[in-house]
C-alpha cells in the first residue's frame, strides 16, 4: 500500500470526498447538453473554482472534471480526438489546487461509463472498452492524478474492463457503482455481487462502493450490504443530496446540509471510510458533513429502522438481495432485516 490514498487512509479513520460536479458547473453557466470536459481547456478558471470549492469545504479527495472524458462520450461533441488532452488538463488543474491546499488532498481522476452497452447485450466489445478506459487513464496519469476513480457503473463487464485498463496504465484506482433500481444497478448487480466482483479481480481497487442512486437512505442500506460481506477493503459512500424535483425550470435537490450531516455520521457507523456526496451536493453540504464527522464518535452499526427514522424512507422495499426493509410509503419494514414488521408511521427527512 504505497499510493497516496492508501497512505492517507492509514492515518485517518475516515476521509471526506467531494460533492456534485454537474450541479456546481451549471451554477457557473454550463448549459445542458454541453460537454463539461471542454471547459478544462476553454474555462480552466471555472474548473479550478470547482475543485477549490470542495477543498475549502473540507474535502480530502476531489474528483476531476473528466467523468465523460472517454472517446465514446466525447465523440458526441466532435472531440473524440481530444481524450488524452482534456483528461490531462483536468488532472493538471486538480494537481495545482491540491498542491496549494496546505494539507494532503487526493486528486482522483474521474472515469465515467462509456455510454455504450457491452456485449453480449450490446455491441461494445471488452477490448474496445479497455482501450477507451486506458486512453483516458493515461491522460489523467500524465496530468498528475493520484488515483483513478471509475464511477456510476452499472455493468460488471464495464467494471472489469476499467480494472484491466487501469492495470495497463499502472495506476491505483477506486470504483463505485450506482444502485438505483430497487437496490440493484441498472444491469442487476447487488451490493453482494459487487463485493464478490471486487474481491475476484486480478487488479482490485484500493476502495469500492456506491455513488449517486436514489437518495441517502438507499445509499446507507447499500453500504450495510457491502460491509455485511466482511471485506476489509475501504468502502465508499457518495450519495445524492436528497431527491431531485423540478422547480422553476431547474432541478433542485431537497437534501439539506443538516440531512447530509446525519447521513455522513450514519455512513461512518455503517462501515464506510470514504464519505461524500453526489448529485446536488454543494459546498455547504460538504462543510456540514466535515463538521459532523470531526465531532462525531463512531457508534454501532445502524439498523434499517434507525436509517428511516433519522434520514427518511427507502425508495423500495427490497435492497436487491433477500433482505426486506421499509417501503417507499414508510409504513412497512423491519429493524434488522430479519422480517420483523413495524406499523409505526415514518417521517420524511
Amino acid at each position: 500500500m504505497t499510493n497516496a490514498l492508501s497512505k492517507l487512509l492509514e492515518t485517518r479513520d475516515w476521509l471526506l470526498t467531494d460533492g456534485a460536479t454537474g450541479t456546481n458547473l451549471f451554477n457557473m453557466g454550463l448549459t445542458s447538453g454541453d460537454a463539461p470536459e471542454i471547459w478544462n481547456d476553454e474555462k480552466p478558471e471555472n474548473i479550478k473554482k470547482l475543485y477549490r470549492l470542495a477543498v475549502d469545504a473540507g474535502s480530502d479527495i476531489f474528483l476531476t472534471n473528466s467523468f465523460g472524458g472517454n472517446a465514446s462520450r466525447l465523440k458526441l461533441h466532435d472531440s473524440a480526438h481530444r481524450v488524452r488532452e482534456l483528461n490531462r488538463k483536468a488532472a493538471e488543474i486538480g494537481r495545482e489546487v491540491a498542491d496549494s491546499a496546505g494539507r494532503p488532498v487526493i486528486v482522483a481522476g474521474s472515469v465515467g461509463p462509456t455510454g455504450d452497452i457491452m456485449e453480449p447485450v450490446g455491441e461494445l466489445t471488452h477490448a474496445n472498452a479497455v482501450e477507451m478506459f486506458h486512453e483516458q487513464a493515461e491522460g489523467l496519469k500524465e496530468g498528475g492524478a493520484d488515483i483513478l476513480w471509475v464511477e456510476t457503473i452499472s455493468a460488471p463487464e464495464e467494471f472489469k474492463a476499467a480494472a484491466e485498463a487501469f492495470a495497463l496504465a499502472d495506476m491505483p484506482w477506486c470504483g463505485t457503482m450506482s444502485f438505483d433500481t430497487a437496490g440493484r444497478t441498472m444491469m442487476g448487480v447487488t451490493s453482494t455481487d459487487l463485493v464478490n466482483l471486487v474481491e475476484g479481480l486480478p487488479n482490485a481497487p484500493v476502495a469500492f462502493g456506491a455513488n449517486c442512486g436514489t437518495g441517502s437512505p438507499d445509499m446507507l442500506r447499500t453500504v450495510l450490504g457491502f460491509t455485511a460481506q466482511g471485506s476489509e477493503r475501504p468502502v465508499i459512500a457518495k450519495g445524492n443530496a436528497g431527491i431531485p424535483r423540478y422547480s422553476d425550470g431547474e432541478i433542485i435537490y431537497d437534501g439539506t446540509p443538516e440531512l447530509m450531516a446525519r447521513y455522513a455520521e450514519m455512513a461512518l457507523d455503517a462501515g464506510a471510510r470514504i464519505i461524500g456526496g453526489c448529485c446536488g451536493t454543494m459546498p455547504e453540504h460538504l462543510t456540514a458533513m466535515r463538521n459532523a464527522l470531526e465531532n462525531y464518535e463512531k457508534s454501532t452499526r445502524p439498523t434499517l429502522e434507525q436509517i428511516v427514522d433519522k434520514i427518511g424512507p427507502f425508495s423500495s422495499e427490497s435492497d436487491g438481495t433477500e433482505q426486506k426493509s421499509c417501503c417507499a410509503e414508510g409504513t412497512c419494514g423491519s429493524s434488522d432485516g430479519g422480517g420483523r414488521r413495524s406499523s409505526r408511521r415514518r417521517r420524511r427527512a
